[in-house]
């Protein structure tokens, strides 16, 4: 099992950063695939940026240019540096990491820290 805890949240004004967390506990995340996804209200949830287990990264076509992910092994921890906020950033953000171990999916979210761009 891996208990996955979001912070960094907030408020922040348009044009502002903000830097979230995800702390991982119960086993080791290394050789997990780890993501970042939101969820805006009324709207589905959506991918906004992750990383495989071979180290490719990907970011929803919204965030390219302004989001950047990143993991600390050291820490058991995955980040998600966000620059240029807008409006339409304003979300739930989750951390979720995911594998196939045996041949059973293993997939874990946390519970969301909320971010809210507005002036």
């Amino acid at each position: 099992q891996v208990q996955l805890v979001e912070s960094g949240g907030g408020l922040v004004q348009p044009g502002g950063s903000l830097r979230l967390s995800c702390a991982a506990s119960g086993r080791t995340i290394n050789g997990f695939n780890l993501a970042w996804f939101r969820q805006a209200p009324g709207k589905e949830r959506e991918l906004v940026a992750g990383i495989t287990r071979g180290g490719l990264i990907k970011y929803g076509d919204s965030v390219k240019g302004r989001f950047a992910i990143s993991e600390d092994n050291a820490k058991n921890a995955v980040y998600l540096q966000m620059i240029s906020l807008k409006a339409e950033d304003t979300a739930v953000y989750y951390c979720n990491v995911y594998a196939i171990v045996g041949g059973r999916l293993q997939d874990y979210w946390g519970q969301g820290t909320q971010v809210t761009v507005s002036p």
